[in-house]
């Protein structure tokens, strides 16, 4: 069955998430109609000149890009400037453009998964780590004879949900002593009088989301007529998602045999590969980012890492970096080159997200070098 436009932008979504990406960024579909066919996918770094005429020749339906063709804010389309007619051509060729940016650098997997894949790195985690969805716990106290009906009621409501488990909840036994005041409706218990009884604890996490949908699940289920409960806000914990990854080689390499893996291992450019550090430093452990990352240097840094692999150094952070004598060597790539690994993964992945809807599309991954520097002397 032929794909919408909708529903690849939908698997597209759920692989990168539009709500991953940076704030300053600008990702997600910036032409096409949601139901239209989509056929042919061509996979490129940047949405270039180039590349939307190899994908109007190609007769493709869709272009997905790493980098956004309009990150700044625009007052005109018009076909004036260089942006604006490949707005025209792909409108005019009906030719679909989505982006997936820094949502993808952040994505597990994503841009600096797919680079320490080509490096043979393993056991990698993310560098700068994204806050894992934030979790509460809920805590009630109901009669014993209630507490598998409260615990059913809350994980309705979607608490008590993990990756894979669901109706997860803790119990425990205690006393509650209470005396009704006049003007309560109490459940058991005389008016005046002292009373005890028996009650289980139950605690059950879930996602600060579902708060609301979880108290009033709670309420309603409860059998007295003031319940008592607490939420607790959980302490935020870093996710497997993230900017850069931290990774291990199988075998360690000297660092003229790491960088001729990083040249062997991604596409040539004229860039090349830079390398700054002892030629016969022994390379364990990576850290690497894709696209530009002179940023990051201080968390490199604290990492304790052997190398460091990214585009786009600068003179000043990178002699800065090279001061510490426990920092990093540094190996510097072209930044097209760096991400260009990631096209393969996004295809892969959405060819398999269409598969699982019963949808069948025909990709493509360009292979024309859209990196900045064409020559060197």
């Amino acid at each position: 069955m032929d794909a919408t436009l909708g529903d690849v932008v939908e698997v597209l979504d759920g692989l990168y998430d539009p709500a991953w990406a940076e704030s300053w960024d600008a990702v997600g579909l910036v032409t096409g109609v949601l139901d239209q066919p989509v056929r042919r996918v061509l996979f490129a770094v940047d949405p270039l000149r180039v590349v939307v005429d190899e994908a109007i020749e190609g007769g493709f339906d869709l272009v997905v890009t790493h980098h956004p063709l309009l990150l700044r804010g625009v007052n005109s389309v018009a076909a004036t400037t260089p942006k604006g007619r490949i707005i025209h051509d792909l409108i005019r060729s009906n030719t679909a453009l989505h982006v997936c940016h820094t949502n993808a650098d952040n994505a597990n997997p994503g841009v600096s998964d797919a680079l320490a894949a080509v490096l043979g790195l393993t056991n990698t985690r993310p560098l700068k780590a994204m806050p894992a969805a934030p979790m509460d716990k809920v805590v009630v106290y109901v009669p014993i004879d209630d507490t598998q009906k409260m615990i059913d009621a809350l994980s309705a409501a979607g608490a008590g949900q993990t990756t894979d488990y669901e109706r997860a909840a803790w119990s425990s036994t205690g006393e509650l002593t209470f005396r009704p005041l006049p003007g309560s409706n109490p459940t058991a218990g005389r008016i005046g009088e002292i009373e005890s009884a028996t009650e289980s604890r139950v605690e059950m996490v879930l996602p600060r989301h579902r708060r609301r949908a979880v108290v009033e699940a709670l309420k309603a289920a409860h059998s007295y007529e003031e319940p008592a409960f607490d939420v607790f806000e959980m302490a935020s914990l870093p996710s497997e998602r993230g900017g850069g990854r931290i990774g291990v080689l199988r075998q360690p390499l000297t660092l003229t045999e790491f960088a001729q893996r990083v040249s062997d291992s991604l596409p040539r450019t004229e860039h090349g590969v830079r390398v700054a550090g002892d030629p016969e430093r022994t390379i364990e452990t990576v850290a690497v980012v894709g696209g530009a990352g002179d940023s990051e240097f201080d968390r490199v840094r604290a990492a304790g890492v052997d190398a460091y692999v990214t585009a786009d150094l600068r003179h000043h952070p990178a002699t800065e970096a090279r001061a510490y004598d426990e920092g990093p060597v540094l190996v510097d790539v072209a930044h097209w080159a760096s991400e260009w690994p990631w096209l393969r993964d996004a295809e892969r992945l959405l060819t398999a997200g269409l598969a699982e809807r019963g949808s069948t599309v025909d990709t493509h991954i360009s292979t024309l070098c859209t990196d900045a520097w064409t020559s060197r002397l």
